[in-house]
């Protein structure tokens, strides 16, 4: 569209929207908003990528993962930023491409132990809230909706079984070159470590919003749960009709029997 078209998008309830998807591990949140932000026209903010990005900054630093306060120290001088691709994002880490480093075993399991600290985890949903905070996006992540955005008028919880999970991560991982270094069952073993590490975390523990959808994705191909998706977004952008109060319109309270 061009820029004679923005009085028009002033009133397309897309302009404001925000989608928050949570759920664990696995689950294929950042495949499920990919193609949400490309079929509605928003801009997707990968939270978990920027979680590892930090991971893979603390990883470099050698640091270790119970000293809080050096990790949070490692925030005040780190810059991460997510520029649009035309099939993920490019994460930029202190202005390095990084976006190749970040499906590496290591890194997924480093950014669940260092998103345990209230301090990392402050510091990145103020960040999350910067990025999103004209609306237009897609977000997924873990306390997206319960914490970052927790007014978001679209709010999916997407889960899956782990032995599922286990299977769909091992295959991206096969697709990014990793495959080799670890089996399926290990996969498993690890999503439900770090599922009881999510879930029962001090801080934004993983859980559904009161007002979320859930959407188990076990029995779903991906185009299936793409589609359940979208009706779930196209249902909250379709605004309710207002009663019809007009003169002579009013219906009369119905009659005692």
């Amino acid at each position: 569209m061009s820029g004679a078209a923005s009085p028009i998008r002033s009133t397309d309830p897309v302009r404001n929207m925000i989608v928050a998807i949570d759920g664990p591990a696995g689950a294929g949140k950042s495949t499920l908003a990919r193609h949400l932000a490309r079929h509605f026209g928003l801009l997707n903010l990968e939270s978990g990528a920027m979680y590892r990005a930090f991971a893979l900054k603390a990883l470099r630093a050698a640091i270790p993962f119970d000293d809080s306060r050096a990790l949070e120290a490692l925030t005040a001088e780190t810059a991460i930023r997510l520029e649009p691709g035309e099939e993920e994002n490019c994460v930029l880490l202190d202005g390095e491409d990084v976006t190749g480093f970040l499906r590496n075993p290591s890194v997924t399991d480093a950014a669940s132990r260092v998103s345990v600290y209230p301090a990392v985890r402050a510091w990145m949903v103020g960040l999350q809230q910067k990025l999103g905070a004209e609306g237009g996006i897609v977000m997924e992540g873990r306390d997206i909706g319960t914490v970052v955005f927790p007014h978001a008028p679209v709010k999916i919880f997407l889960d899956a079984a782990p032995e599922v999970r286990g299977q769909r991560r091992f295959e991206q991982l096969g697709q990014s070159g990793h495959a080799h270094t670890v089996q399926p069952a290990e996969i498993v073993r690890d999503l439900r470590a770090r599922d009881e590490r999510d879930r029962n975390r001090a801080d934004s523990p993983l859980r559904p919003a009161p007002d979320a959808v859930l959407l188990d994705s076990t029995g779903m191909t991906l185009e299936e749960a793409v589609r359940a998706a979208i009706a779930i977004v196209t249902a909250r952008l379709t605004p309710s009709p207002p009663p019809d109060t007009s003169p002579g319109r009013v219906k009369a309270p119905p009659r005692p029997v």
